[in-house]
């Protein structure tokens, strides 16, 4: 059997060429991509209206608590170095990816309850969605990224469970990673246009 006839053996074994990107990290790439122009949507609708108002926030509403929320930024980007050093272990020897997985999604969780903290004491001190443009702008695009920052605690989660049966494939933790680095890169973009 000549070279040409191995070729067309090798070809009729697996008529499937392999793709460049595999699907989970192409379709994350995707619902990343479409969920970054809807935050840009946010974001632009923001700008307009606060570059609109003469006072900004306007009289008689809360001033938000920048400081906590940047400790609250530093504990959200520290959980994205786990997520880094979980992957680097991975490719090592996977049951080393555990701890730092688990604790990128324990500074996670810490983030998503922090925020929950503030939002109760805003709320009390007045700023609902009703009571100006500021409030309803602030939990939307703050909101958002919660939920967000949930669905990737979840998919973080998701790859421990698999991590941890020894199912979790290179190319999905690759997707989860996308995903919570995405929540993880958008959070001080809005924490600077929303905040300060």
């Amino acid at each position: 059997m000549g070279p040409r006839s191995s070729a067309s053996l090798r070809l009729i074994s697996d008529p499937r060429p392999r793709p460049v990107v595999p699907t989970p990290v192409l379709g994350m790439l995707i619902f990343v991509v479409a969920e970054a122009m809807m935050f840009a949507g946010l974001i632009s609708a923001f700008t307009i209206v606060k570059a609109g108002d003469l006072g900004w926030p306007p009289p008689g509403q809360p001033r938000l608590p920048v400081e906590a929320t940047a400790f609250n930024t530093a504990v959200l980007l520290l959980s994205a170095v786990f997520l880094f050093l979980a992957n680097r272990r991975f490719g090592m020897a996977r049951e080393l990816a555990r701890r730092p997985l688990f604790a990128a999604m324990g500074l996670g969780v810490f983030f998503v309850c922090f925020q929950g903290y503030e939002w109760i004491s805003l709320i009390r001190q007045g700023l609902t969605l009703t009571s100006s443009n500021h409030g309803s702008f602030f939990y939307l695009i703050v909101g958002m990224h919660g939920l967000h920052a949930l669905a990737g605690l979840a998919v973080l989660g998701r790859a421990a469970w698999k991590l941890s049966r020894g199912l979790l494939a290179p190319s999905t933790f690759v997707a989860a990673q996308l995903f919570w680095y995405f929540v993880v890169g958008l959070w001080p973009i809005l924490y600077a246009l929303v905040y300060l």
